[in-house]
């Protein structure tokens, strides 16, 4: 166990690789590759790389290298990565209902009323992201969700 201890104090690039790579399968296994560990990892290896060459010498200036390359690579991975995680709208597939056009029955509002589908009353309320106040009886609306037996709907767009 001393042999490997001196090994790494001795050469620091392979530490820093050591460091690199762990961080990156805790970042893939626990993570999802979702964040800062991913970034760490970047930032280890890219020291450990300019160690290698013989670029960095000191250990205080490879800490400083490794927090400043793993800031770095953050800001500009960041965006870019985000895109690789799809999008943040998940369409709500729980029933077949949504995405019909229905008429209303009853004055809709974000506290209730009614909407007829397939011969059925069924009780409605208003989608929270609705720019109207209420949806008029005779109006054709889109459900948008369910909850349990309420239909959320929101006028047709």
């Amino acid at each position: 166990m001393e042999a490997i201890i001196d090994y790494f104090l001795e050469h620091h690039d392979k530490l820093l690789y050591l460091i690199a790579g762990v961080s990156f399968v805790l970042e893939l296994t626990l993570m999802g590759l979702s964040g800062p560990l991913l970034f760490f990892a970047i930032g280890c290896c890219i020291t450990g790389v300019f160690t290698s060459l013989g670029l960095l010498t000191s250990w205080e200036i490879e800490v400083t290298s490794v927090g400043t390359l793993s800031i770095l690579s953050a800001v500009f991975l960041w965006k870019p990565l985000k895109k690789f995680q799809g999008t943040s709208q998940v369409s709500d597939g729980s029933s077949d209902m949504i995405g019909q056009m229905v008429p209303v029955k009853n004055e809709v509002t974000v506290n209730g009323g009614s909407i007829r589908h397939s011969g059925i009353d069924w009780q409605a309320r208003l989608d929270d992201s609705s720019s109207l106040d209420s949806l008029e009886p005779g109006m054709r609306v889109e459900i948008c969700a369910v909850d349990g037996n309420v239909m959320i709907v929101r006028e047709q767009s």
